[in-house]
């Protein structure tokens, strides 16, 4: 994992096309803005697992191996 130290208005350049952006930090929080192409798909963290949890318990109940998060989203670790 690369860790960085950004201050308001610095930028993180992902690739050619995904601009991270620092909008304003606070205590205990950061706002920051994403700029990707529209086929990125851009979703925050706990949305993910809401909508990967009830596949999994689906998988479980019959018997079959639940998909894991690198296969469906290899990007994400």
């Amino acid at each position: 994992m690369l860790v960085l130290t950004r201050k308001p208005a610095e930028m993180i350049k992902i690739g050619d096309d995904v601009v991270i952006k620092v909008i304003k930090t606070a205590r205990g929080a950061v706002k920051i803005g994403i700029e990707a192409p529209s086929d990125v798909r851009v979703i925050r963290g706990e949305l993910l697992e809401q909508t990967i949890r009830p596949e999994a318990s689906l998988a479980r109940s019959a018997d079959h191996a639940p998909e894991t998060l690198p296969e469906q989203y290899p990007h994400v670790a």
